[in-house]
């Protein structure tokens, strides 16, 4: 299996297809891992996916990949609100790849790198014994954790989107994701995301971004508008989540079985 963490391989022109997970469920997980996607992101912001899940879930897809070669899933973690203790619970249960919701400017992507490094780069609390060491049993794991972390905050309004060049150049932020719904909302377009201004500002977000190096990535669920998105310039998109997607298919499939249908 590949070695190669989620930073070097979201790289700028890269393609990079996900699933949004919010059903709290390792088994989806372990499904969806063991389907070729790129990535996973697990969701705590807008679903009630608890802490105490979550090595569960790392689990489900490590098992998943056994077999597979160089194929390989990341796992994303989204926070349910940018706080340092709960960055910290989540680096030291072995996630490595954390999205930080509603990142409003460079003061925001600052203090949300510092929590995932330890002093003096930034003012993460040292546990010894922790399950992304190995529980104590990788003794180089202080001077080798950076390396594999990748930061993704998201941009979520008007005005985090212009922001852009300010946050993007924070040392350690190594991506930036757009949020389409609530950015909509911000601009008196909830529900709405297709409005021509919205679609403009989302535009100006990707140059923006790319324009500092970075790689971007956004919500797009299913195969027109994720196509969409990539032909934007987007190097990593959620192609779908696991309750849209069985929503959808079961509702498909009952309204086939109908009569006439």
């Amino acid at each position: 299996m590949s070695n190669l963490t989620l930073k070097e391989t979201l790289i700028r022109n890269s393609r990079k297809a996900g699933f949004w997970l919010s059903l709290c469920s390792p088994t989806v997980t372990e499904i969806a891992a063991g389907s070729g996607i790129n990535w996973l992101l697990l969701d705590m912001e807008h679903s009630p996916n608890d802490l105490s899940q979550i090595p569960d879930h790392l689990r489900a897809a490590e098992s998943a990949q056994a077999g597979q070669g160089d194929a390989r899933v990341e796992m994303i973690v989204r926070l349910p609100v940018a706080d340092q203790t709960m960055t910290k619970r989540l680096l030291d249960i072995g996630v490595r790849n954390l999205m930080f919701p509603m990142i409003q400017s460079a003061d925001d992507a600052a203090r949300a790198v510092s929590w995932t490094r330890y002093p003096p780069q930034g003012v993460r609390g040292i546990s010894a014994t922790i399950r992304a060491n190995n529980y104590a049993r990788q003794s180089d794991y202080l001077k080798t954790y950076a390396g594999a972390l990748c930061v993704i905050v998201q941009v979520e309004t008007s005005e985090a989107v212009d922001n852009i060049p300010a946050i993007a150049s924070v040392p350690g932020v190594d991506a930036i994701f757009i949020g389409p719904g609530d950015l909509a909302a911000s601009m008196g377009h909830a529900g709405d995301t297709m409005h021509p201004s919205v679609q403009e500002k989302i535009g100006q977000a990707v140059d923006l971004i790319h324009d500092a190096g970075l790689p971007a990535g956004i919500l797009g669920y299913g195969n027109d508008t994720a196509q969409r998105c990539f032909g934007q310039g987007f190097e990593f998109v959620a192609i779908a989540g696991d309750a849209w997607l069985l929503t959808r298919h079961m509702d498909a499939m009952v309204r086939d079985m109908k009569p006439g249908g």
